[in-house]
């Protein structure tokens, strides 16, 4: 039966497919599920650094809770909303997609290794996780030579991963939430040419400005990272009953952050991390509504028709989650040392790569992979040429940006025979 919630402008390719049995957001997730950058999330950091314990989340399984709770909201919707049907409803593959995709273009060291890159590319165009996500579905993966458009994703996938759509040039030198200089044409297209209305000026009001899968991913990475972080926080030791009230007492807690710090410490002295949170992430889901909307685009896609509401106790509840995550892992001493041994790692292996094909009319050296080092050579332009190097280095898992800096910098490590 096929489902009228979308129409042509949404199932639109950017870039050419041939026809497939699957409907096109099948096509979307599996897609990104068999591309290297969603591998590589597995040996990336969420929160405590990869290999540190075996059960400790990786980017990979964030992503995958991720996708999870999207559908499940979908699925939720679905059967409770009475705007939807058989036959008119968000699509659970596109939502999918989505969610797996979120994070393909965060760099090694999580988001101190995001700084690190953004302060280094700075006189290039910046970097940030959103932006090369979008960089990746459009113009990296399953990309062979000129011409090629990457995943080639409907128009609906990519505004669907497109959380932020002001440009860094319109932005007074922001640290995070923008797109690269360069994508500006993928916001006229995920817009369809329709001209954004007066009350969507760049900055906080176009970066808000999004579709309702965006809003349904963006919704269920809050909700994981908000709770899942917190068993991982809870197992390394960082949130102990002792730490969590020192630190309510030091708070202005209101109500919502009252409610929050007594969960989380009835959680702990019952010990059923796992179950407490799986009913917590069951309410975060069931407190989803979709709600009319009224823009630009609400008459061409249903896709801004709708909107998503959370219920605002529930919402508060998740934010004083997140804060105090914030405030007890991931500003401890423990993990900004690891994040600061990160940055430095990142800026000295970027310091390499630019001194050779940067600051260097005729590069005499080469430390790149051959085919890597032809695409770098062949681009004049030096923003452009950084633009790459910034792709390498991004895409680098957290081991093998070790690696390759120890084989850059230590004389002891390395051997002519490894595979860089």
């Amino acid at each position: 039966m096929p489902n009228t919630f979308y129409n042509d402008f949404d199932t639109e390719i950017h870039g050419r497919r041939n026809p497939d049995y699957r409907s096109p957001f099948q096509q979307d997730r599996d897609r990104v599920i068999y591309t290297s950058a969603f591998r590589r999330l597995q040996a990336k950091t969420q929160v405590f650094s990869v290999g540190e314990y075996d059960f400790y989340r990786t980017r990979l399984t964030h992503s995958i809770e991720v996708a999870q709770i999207g559908r499940s909201i979908c699925g939720y919707l679905l059967e409770h909303d009475e705007k939807q049907s058989s036959d008119f409803h968000i699509d659970p593959h596109l939502v999918e997609a989505a969610c797996l995709s979120h994070d393909i273009g965060h760099p090694p060291f999580g988001h101190a290794g995001e700084r690190a890159l953004h302060d280094l590319m700075r006189p290039f165009g910046g970097f940030e996780g959103n932006a090369q996500t979008l960089r990746l579905l459009t113009e990296i993966i399953y990309s062979r030579g000129a011409g090629r458009t990457g995943l080639r994703p409907t128009r609906a996938l990519l505004d669907a991963t497109m959380k932020y759509k002001s440009v860094i040039c319109d932005l007074d030198d922001p640290q995070n939430h923008f797109l690269y200089d360069e994508q500006a044409p993928l916001v006229a297209y995920v817009f369809g040419d329709e001209s954004p209305t007066d009350d969507l000026a760049p900055g906080d009001a176009l970066n808000c400005f999004r579709s309702i899968e965006c809003q349904i991913m963006d919704w269920a990475d809050d909700t994981a990272y908000s709770l899942n972080d917190l068993i991982d926080g809870i197992r390394a030791g960082f949130l102990t009953p002792q730490r969590i009230r020192s630190w309510a007492e030091k708070s202005e807690l209101d109500e919502a952050g009252t409610e929050a710090v007594d969960f989380i410490l009835d959680m702990i002295e019952r010990g059923d991390f796992e179950l407490t949170m799986s009913v917590e992430i069951g309410n975060s889901i069931r407190a989803c509504r979709l709600v009319p909307r009224d823009n630009f685009l609400s008459s061409r896609t249903n896709r801004y028709r709708f909107g998503l509401d959370v219920d605002a106790e529930l919402r508060a509840r998740s934010d004083w989650f997140g804060r105090l995550a914030r405030d007890l892992v991931f500003r401890s001493a423990e993990l900004q040392q690891l994040e600061f041994k990160g940055r430095k790692l990142l800026e000295q292996l970027f310091g390499c790569y630019r001194e050779v094909y940067l600051e260097r009319e005729s590069p005499d050296l080469s430390l790149l992979p051959e085919r890597r080092e032809e695409s770098v050579l062949a681009e004049s332009d030096l923003r452009r040429r950084a633009r790459l190097l910034c792709d390498y280095i991004a895409g680098m898992t957290d081991g093998f940006a070790i690696r390759t800096y120890k084989r850059l910098s230590d004389p002891e490590f390395g051997s002519i025979v490894d595979i860089i």
